[in-house]
């Protein structure tokens, strides 16, 4: 899978099950009416149990100069998660999961539905807020390395 070149973004989510963000670059558009995307998200990730509590989740996807940012919220350096989240400015639209300021685009979703696949839950969401940044440079992952394009 590493082979699978895949744009690189923090997945968000807050509410009663508790504000929370990872890394993630399983992310997919599934439909555009009505607007849908999922995301693959680890069953042992704390995030998980959020994301499925809260019933909302953000997609931000990471501008190239940003791979500080996505290695804090991968668990590299072990930053507690208040701490990862300082690291940049954050705002909220319709369902109050965290945009990122400066995301290439950020997809607000509320969840529509969950399966359970491997290790993995496959969560699917209806964008319904979205924030649009900067066209420029973004950051994928390729090969087990960060790239720009």
């Amino acid at each position: 899978m590493s082979r699978l070149g895949a744009a690189v973004h923090i997945a968000t989510t807050d509410g009663p099950g508790g504000r929370f963000g990872t890394t993630v670059s399983a992310v997919t558009s599934v439909s555009d009416t009505p607007p849908t995307v999922l995301v693959c998200v680890n069953r042992q990730a704390r995030i998980n149990a959020s994301i499925k509590r809260n019933g909302i989740f953000a997609i931000n996807t990471l501008p190239a100069h940003a791979e500080n940012l996505s290695n804090a919220f991968a668990g590299k350096g072990n930053l507690p998660l208040e701490e990862r989240f300082a690291l940049a400015r954050w705002t909220r639209l319709a369902t109050g999961a965290p945009i990122l300021d400066g995301a290439r685009v950020a997809l607000d979703c509320e969840v529509t539905e969950i399966s359970e696949v491997g290790t993995h839950s496959v969560v699917f969401g209806h964008i319904v807020g979205l924030s649009l940044g900067q066209r420029g440079p973004a950051l994928i992952y390729l090969d087990r390395a960060y790239h720009r394009i």
